[in-house]
This record gives C-alpha cells, sequence and structure tokens, in this order.
C-alpha cells in the first residue's frame, strides 16, 4: 500500500491537486476526481527456444473526470505539471457542460486502504531479464521432455508494477500499489498431419518467487503439454442437445461472459441487459449463487481499492437463483440509486471507468463431483474454455471448449476436439440442476474486455451439471 505522501510519486502538492478539483467543482457537478497512475510493465516472450521479444515500459499521468447527471466530461493528460492538469480540469468541465460557478471544496483527508491483499514488497523486487530468460528455457525444456511429439514451445512471463492515487471532489485523497504478474505457455504437438495445441498459466499479484515456488512453472510446462498431446486422440466431437457438466476453475470463464457482464449496473441503467429490471426475481435455479468478490489476497482481479478510491467488496448477485444486486460504480449507483459495489475501473489513466468485475465465480454447492458424471447417461464434460462471444442485450453466446470428454454411462471416456457450447445466459442459469462442493478459483490468467478496456479478473466454479444446452460438435 501507498503512504500518506500519495502524490510525492507524481511530483505533486496536496495544494495542487485540489486547486486543479477545485476547477471542477461547481455548479452543475455532481462529483469530479483525478486518478494519477505510473505503471512499469515488462514482458519477455520466447518460442522455438529463442528469445523473440523483451520489451519495458513506462507510462506515467493523470485521467480528470467531472460528471453532471449522465453527462461525464473526461480528459487526461501523460504531462504531470499544475498548467497541465488545469487544462486538463477546464477540458474536463467543458466537456461536461457545466459553467464555471461557486462550491466550497471540502478539505482534503488522506486516507489508506483498509486492507493489504498482495505482496508489495516481494513484487517489487527487480527481476534480471536473464532470470527471466532461464525460467522460460527451463520451461521449454520440461515441455518438450515431456513427449518428443511437441514440436514447438510458446512461453511468455510478463510483469506489471502500478502505483495509483485518486482525489476526489468529496475531500478523499486515497492511493496503493498494484503488481501483477502472469506466466503462460503453450505447447504444439503433431503426429502423422495431425497438429494440436494445449495452453496452460497462472499468477496474480504475486512476486517472481510464486512461480518457483515447488517448481510451479514446470508444472505449467507439463500441463500446456499433456493437453496439446490429449487432443492429438480426440474425437471430433458430437452435436445437438444434450447435459453438459462444467469443471470446476477456468469454465467460470463462462459464467463471466454468460452471466457477469448482463450484471454490470451501466447495462442495466441504459435498459439494455437481459438482467434489467429483475432484482428479487428468479433468474437462476435454487442451487445457483454468484458473487464478485475483489478481496481475495493475490488473487490476479483483487484490488485493495477500485480505480475511483472505493474500498472493493463480496457482493452478493444472484443468491439461491435469486437475483440480488449489480456491480456498480460511482455515477450509476448514484444514478440508479442502488448500493456502491467498489468496482469502479479502467484500463489506464487514458480511460474512463466503467463498472466491471473483479473476481466472479459461483459459490460451492452440496453434490458430489462424482455424482454429478454419474448422473449423465451421455453427455458432455467441458474441463476448459479457450475463446467465446456474448451479446449482452439477448444473453445469447458461444463457448469454443479447448479441452471436453465424452461422457458415456456416468463415466468419462474420450476426450473430443471441436466442441462448442451455444446457448442464452439467463437460460442456461435455470437449467443448472447440480452444484459441487469443489469449489475451484482459476489460476490467474484472466483478462476481461470492455468498451475497448482489458482489466485483469479472475473467475471460479465449482464442477456443475447443466441438464441441457445446445454442443455445436464436428462429428459427421
Amino acid at each position: 500500500m501507498a503512504d500518506s505522501g500519495q502524490l510525492a510519486k507524481f511530483g505533486m502538492t496536496d495544494l495542487e491537486v485540489f486547486q486543479a478539483l477545485d476547477r471542477l467543482n461547481v455548479r452543475d457537478v455532481d462529483y469530479a476526481d483525478l486518478y494519477f497512475e505510473s505503471r512499469v510493465s515488462e514482458s519477455v516472450s520466447m518460442e522455438e527456444g529463442i528469445v523473440k521479444r523483451a520489451a519495458k515500459s513506462v507510462s506515467q499521468g493523470v485521467g480528470v473526470r467531472a460528471t453532471a447527471g449522465e453527462k461525464t466530461g473526461f480528459a487526461y493528460s501523460d504531462e504531470l505539471t499544475r498548467k497541465d492538469l488545469e487544462i486538463a480540469a477546464d477540458t474536463a468541465r467543458y466537456i461536461a457542460n457545466s459553467p464555471k460557478g461557486d462550491r466550497s471544496l471540502p478539505v482534503p483527508t488522506q486516507r489508506r486502504p483498509t486492507r493489504d491483499l498482495y505482496p508489495v514488497e516481494r513484487a517489487k523486487a527487480e527481476v534480471a531479464t536473464a532470470d527471466r530468460v532461464a525460467l522460460l528455457n527451463a520451461i521449454d525444456a520440461e515441455a518438450r521432455r515431456y513427449d518428443p511429439r511437441i514440436t514447438n514451445v510458446l512461453a511468455s512471463f510478463n510483469t506489471e508494477y502500478k502505483v495509483v492515487a485518486v482525489a476526489t471532489s468529496d475531500g478523499t485523497l486515497i492511493g496503493d500499489v498494484q503488481p501483477l504478474s502472469r506466466l503462460q505457455v503453450t505447447c504444439i504437438a503433431e503426429e502423422n498431419g495431425n497438429r494440436q495445441v494445449g495452453s496452460f498459466g497462472g499468477g496474480g499479484r504475486v512476486g517472481f518467487e510464486f512461480y518457483q515456488e515447488e517448481n510451479r512453472f514446470l508444472s505449467y510446462a507439463r500441463e500446456a503439454a499433456r493437453e496439446a498431446i490429449l487432443n492429438l486422440s480426440a474425437v471430433d466431437a458430437p452435436a445437438g442437445v444434450m447435459p453438459v457438466v462444467l469443471g470446476g476453475g477456468w469454465p467460470g470463464i463462462l459464467l463471466h461472459e454468460a452471466i457477469g457482464h448482463g450484471l454490470e449496473s451501466d447495462f442495466n441503467r441504459k435498459k439494455t441487459s437481459a438482467f434489467s429490471n429483475l432484482i428479487g426475481k428468479r433468474v437462476a435455479s435454487d442451487v445457483c449463487t454468484i458473487v464478485d468478490d475483489g478481496t481475495l489476497p493475490f488473487r490476479r482481479g483483487s484490488l485493495n481499492m477500485d480505480d475511483e478510491g472505493t474500498p472493493t467488496g463480496r457482493t452478493v448477485l444472484i443468491e439461491k437463483g435469486i437475483l440480488r444486486g449489480y456491480i456498480t460504480d460511482k455515477l450509476n449507483a448514484r444514478l440508479m440509486g442502488i448500493p456502491l459495489t467498489g468496482n469502479g475501473r479502467r484500463e489506464s489513466y487514458q480511460s474512463i471507468v466503467l463498472p466491471r468485475m473483479t473476481n466472479t465465480f459461483m459459490l460451492a454447492g452440496e453434490s458430489d463431483p462424482g455424482d454429478i458424471l454419474k448422473s449423465v447417461k451421455r453427455g458432455l464434460y467441458a474441463v476448459s474454455f479457450g475463446g467465446g462471444q456474448v451479446d449482452i442485450t439477448s444473453g445469447k453466446f458461444v463457448f469454443s471448449a479447448s479441452e471436453a470428454y465424452l461422457i458415456e454411462d456416468g463415466k468419462i471416456t474420450k476426450p473430443v476436439k471441436g466442441a462448442t457450447l451455444i446457448g442464452n445466459g439467463p437460460e442456461i442459469l435455470t437449467k443448472v440442476s447440480m452444484v459441487g462442493h469443489d469449489l475451484k478459483l482459476d489460476n490467474g490468467i484472466g483478462t476481461c474486455g470492455k468498451d475497448g478496456q482489458s482489466v485483469p479478473v479472475g473467475v471460479g466454479l465449482p464442477t456443475i451439471k447443466i441438464d441441457e444446452i445446445t454442443v455445436g460438435g464436428t462429428q459427421r
């Protein structure tokens, strides 16, 4: 966490910042804030045993926002001087169409985040490029050692160290330090002209030592290689309507895309979500409870505070099938008259705030995962997903499974390839009949896109049974 000298990193004083806010704190402006950000990003990637890219970037700037009713005025500056700050403030106020006037500005209050969810000091330690390359070399060797049919290995290691400070028109000044890292491995396997891919990775708000603990980085290599080799023997996926069992962890990405986005408050305020006006109504079967939780230590989607300076929290979205709430930022919470959940997020100081998910997952149920599989006569068991698409307004989605198996007479049998799940988010939730007691969170690889902005997120899921869903397959 940052200390009380929140603005020292940016070469600004409290007086200069609150004088800039004073230019925004005028007659028609409901709320204004300044978001300062300094970011150092480093990445190394390897392919075919050769370092293909090694990069380091440094960025710094401030985003200035003024909201007047539903209007938002936003401007940003890459230069952190008093003059540039004042120009950005005047621009934001002008965009919000607010005339200059006199309003009193609250006395600024320094605050610190009330929690410390990630190991800042350990994550801050510099990692030499040679150490990063050595890690990737070891991954390449381990994956090829797994099976001679592995013909190529792609691996990348990315880190980010971000310092932020938020000053608001209600007199708050608060900051945070937010480390982030991710290790990703992709293996390509070939046999008799058959070429398949397997991927695995992990990360979070953790330092370099996380990947070295119990040789975690080598387990990533083996898992990516295993999936690639497995897919060499996969048969064409069946097509049609059938029961589907989703495995724990990363399959929660389907929940994130098909349901989570529809519960973000901006879509619901504008009545463009399939979940609009359904608070207090049943939207899922009674075994489904879904939460968004930004307070889980070390997780990729977790934050001590969101990008408006609000502490993150644990928000129950759906409780035993009943819709309880939406994910909110300050603007939409105010306009809708609903609770603020600490989900105001932005990609960078150059981006406007949007209500976004943090770590979104379904809570564990009471069923045994083995019993869930035994209940399926013939269906699909999906363990991991690749790409997908969703329409927020209708809730319709299409997801491709990167690892899936046939279920025959209650047993997992052949691996399949080319399986896609096609359905409607709200409808699918009503068809969840069994939820396992084995909740698992993903390994820390999620990145969520919305309105051209990307932010790190987490997902999770226990083993669940969907009684029927359309499976698009390649079986003839």
